[in-house]
């Protein structure tokens, strides 16, 4: 795996069935990638303080999956690069699979039927392997599991007649592939659309104190070479009217605009106007304040257009904007 790879903050996230080898690939992955390896039961073990087996024994498997749920949506909110080891259930929820996509790359361990048997036929910790034919108990859950497992995830490695190193260098492999198919699709020119509102024209101008000394034109190129760097087509608007600002919002639904960048400056405290124009267009939209508005006046602290967008952005200065770009293009990438 190359540098640039190493670097990036993506999450790996690791399927499969027991005995396939989550636990010690994670490990040994986790050198070569250069990212901290987390395992969901471990962590749920920590937090009830006891054992996976009596957690089953004494609430039951619903209540195991539960705790399933809820960690994984705890980790799509913040973790960042790390490999992730998860249960062999775990990917049968499909709001699992879903949220394992949000977390990262999901790289399915994919084993027969005989491998499980072979490395764990020695294992009385395994009630499934307790009682007559387990390797056709085996057979049956790899069969019923298959689809969830193969459709949730975005590489499926086979572990079957491998050593470590082999398994290693394909998931490498494989991740660098995926890396290279989703920079090239960013190479395309996704399409964002950048909306300054009233008296952002005056940056530089206005309440230097509050917004610094920088001025419009120094915000627009920074924009703009973001957007070269990432191979974006960017179109910055900016008007002092409201209904210009409608009517180019609405102009996004019919010129292929992918997402939209929003700074409705003092618009976004009482335009229910530009609220239901943002609310009429899918692409994802960031609402972008270059200042804390959460420490200003009151009436400031309130955002009739937030709602209607996908996340919002403030007192981070232009990087705000930066930080925009970002998001909308990660959600394309996931």
């Amino acid at each position: 795996m190359n540098r640039k790879y190493r670097e990036e903050k993506e999450n790996v996230v690791l399927t499969g069935f027991m005995g396939s080898g989550k636990t010690s690939v994670g490990i040994r992955l986790s050198y070569r990638l250069q990212k901290a390896v987390l395992d969901t039961d471990k962590m749920i073990e920590s937090r009830e303080g006891r054992s996976i087996s009596d957690i089953f024994a004494a609430e039951g498997e619903p209540y195991f999956r539960d705790l399933e749920t809820a960690l994984l949506r705890e980790l799509a909110e913040g973790l960042s690069n790390q490999i992730l080891s998860v249960g062999g259930g775990l990917p049968l929820r499909e709001e699992n699979r879903t949220l394992l996509r949000k977390i990262g790359t999901v790289v399915y361990l994919r084993v027969r039927p005989e491998t499980v048997y072979e490395r764990l036929k020695n294992d009385t910790t395994r009630p499934l392997l307790q009682g007559p034919d387990p390797l056709e108990k085996i057979r049956n859950l790899l069969e019923a599991r298959r689809d969830c497992y193969e459709s949730g995830a975005d590489l499926i490695v086979d572990v079957d007649n491998k050593n470590m190193e082999e398994v290693l260098a394909d998931i490498r492999e494989g991740l660098e592939r995926l890396h290279e198919k989703r920079k090239g699709a960013s190479a395309e020119g996704m399409k964002l659309l950048v909306i300054n509102g009233p008296n952002l024209n005056f940056l530089g101008i206005r309440e230097k104190n509050i917004y610094g000394t920088q001025d419009y034109q120094y915000l627009c190129d920074m924009i703009r070479e973001k957007g070269e760097k990432e191979n974006l087509k960017v179109d910055i608007f900016q008007s002092n009217h409201e209904g210009a600002i409608i009517d180019r919002i609405q102009e996004a639904y019919f010129d292929g605009t992918e997402g939209i960048v929003i700074n409705p400056g003092a618009y976004t405290h009482y335009s229910y106007a530009i609220r239901d124009a943002l609310a009429s267009i899918t692409v994802p939209k960031v609402e972008v304040h270059i200042s804390d508005i959460t420490s200003r006046e009151e009436f400031r602290k309130v955002s009739v257009t937030a709602p209607v967008c996908d996340k919002q952005i403030y007192g981070r200065g232009f990087g705000g904007y930066l930080e925009a770009m970002d998001f909308i293009c990660g959600l394309r990438k996931g």
